[in-house]
């Protein structure tokens, strides 16, 4: 069901986005979200059909993710920059069409080049999607940017979580075809983005009228330590996402090889993975509100430590809960890193968001291109072994300053 965009006199009553939520934007960003991921997960979890259709090994599985997750991770933060400048409402629904058009070549695709053109095609249209949706979903957030930055967030982690799902059940039985099935996807989330546009375009409007006000950044920092706070901030960010890599490109590998369960029980397993990460996002936001983004940090990748430590020498039951644990409190830091760079740079939402997305997206895809060559090397199980210990990079979250975090809305 679509969700319902705010009506014209909602969004041109002075004053909305420094005191009101609007829901029903979050609502419908998130939804796109979930369209968006899903379609972009369907990538990773058809790689063992791929892998067996194509006579790929671990390298080229690889190189599939690197081609997908480095043309978003590049493009996104020129985009962001670009539409900090001049906001591009309309490039949502463009978005989406790229990713239909990634869809269709990857179900009909002959040849290995073909799969590798299908995978850019898909990352560019994340690379369209994340800036300007984030924004959006800040603009919409009445002031309360944890949480609506957890809520959007939430909707691309669920439909991650249930791509693969839908492959064992919808692709796997029809082959590299049915990914077609999922264009229908693309063209709904086109539709909904045209609403949720038609919204953003009237916002502006209001907000041209209506000078903005904008937080000055974080009270007594140097431009030099600002500068320190960021790197800070993206080396956690490749922890998470390094380590994250292993499991969306090589889980069901993992369980497969050492386990021997089907593939479609691995699917499973992945299922459960990504869920628990949608959870842990939806929660991340919020607490960094109450408690402070520092905090929640700082627990949430240093925290995971102990448990990614135990997983390569578990069996399959505690695998499957110590993967639940891991993606839960790693997804949980994303949230609060995004919005806490966002009060670093304030007045720089699109390029903030593009950066840390489009970095995140490049780290999974170099992770995956990294650790399949490892695996070949050596075997899957050691990949499990040695990328135990990124979460121990966590313990830079106590270089970074404290924010003041204001109980005033403000809109940047």
């Amino acid at each position: 069901m679509t969700p319902q965009i705010a009506t014209k006199n909602e969004v041109e009553r002075p004053g909305l986005v420094e005191s009101k939520t609007v829901f029903r934007v979050l609502a419908a960003a998130s939804f796109c979200h979930l369209l968006n991921d899903t379609m972009q997960s369907l990538l990773p979890s058809i790689y063992p059909i791929l892998k067996t259709s194509f006579h790929l090994n671990f390298g080229q599985i690889g190189l599939l993710t690197l081609t997908y997750q480095m043309t978003a991770s590049i493009l996104q933060p020129f985009i962001g920059q670009y539409t900090d400048r001049k906001p591009m409402p309309y490039s949502l629904p463009i978005g989406m069409l790229f990713t239909l058009l990634g869809l269709l070549l990857l179900a009909i695709a002959p040849s290995f080049g073909l799969l590798l053109l299908a995978a850019s095609l898909i990352g560019m249209g994340s690379a369209v999607f994340h800036p300007e949706s984030s924004r959006v979903a800040r603009l919409a957030s009445g002031g309360r940017h944890g949480m609506a930055q957890s809520f959007f967030q939430v909707g691309g982690n669920s439909g991650s979580a249930i791509g693969p799902l839908l492959a064992a059940f919808i692709v796997l039985p029809h082959g590299q075809r049915g990914v077609a099935w999922f264009s229908v996807l693309a063209l709904l989330g086109f539709f909904v983005q045209m609403r949720v546009s038609r919204w953003y375009k009237e916002r502006l409007q209001h907000l041209q009228r209506t000078p903005a006000k904008h937080t000055a950044g974080i009270p007594g920092l140097s431009r030099r330590r600002v500068i320190s706070a960021i790197a800070v901030l993206i080396a956690l960010v490749f922890s998470k996402y390094f380590y994250l890599a292993s499991f969306t490109s090589y889980y069901t590998f993992y369980l497969i090889t050492r386990f021997h369960v089907g593939v479609r029980s691995s699917q499973i397993h992945l299922f459960a993975f990504l869920g628990a990460v949608a959870v842990g996002t939806l929660v991340g936001g919020p607490i960094g509100d109450r408690i402070g983004r520092k905090t929640v940090i700082w627990c949430s990748i240093l925290g995971v430590l102990p448990f990614t430590m135990l997983l390569p020498y578990a069996n399959l039951f505690w695998t499957g809960v110590l993967s639940v644990i891991v993606g839960f409190g790693l997804a949980s830091a994303f949230p609060a890193i995004v919005v806490y760079a966002q009060e670093l740079v304030p007045g720089r939402v699109g390029m903030i968001s593009g950066l840390f997305f489009g970095f995140a997206f490049g780290m999974g895809g170099i992770g995956a291109a990294v650790l399949g060559r490892i695996a070949d090397a050596t075997s899957i199980q050691f990949v499990y072994q040695i990328c135990a210990y990124l979460p121990a990079i966590g313990l830079l979250a106590g270089l970074l300053p404290r924010t003041h975090q204001q109980s005033n809305r403000v809109v940047e």
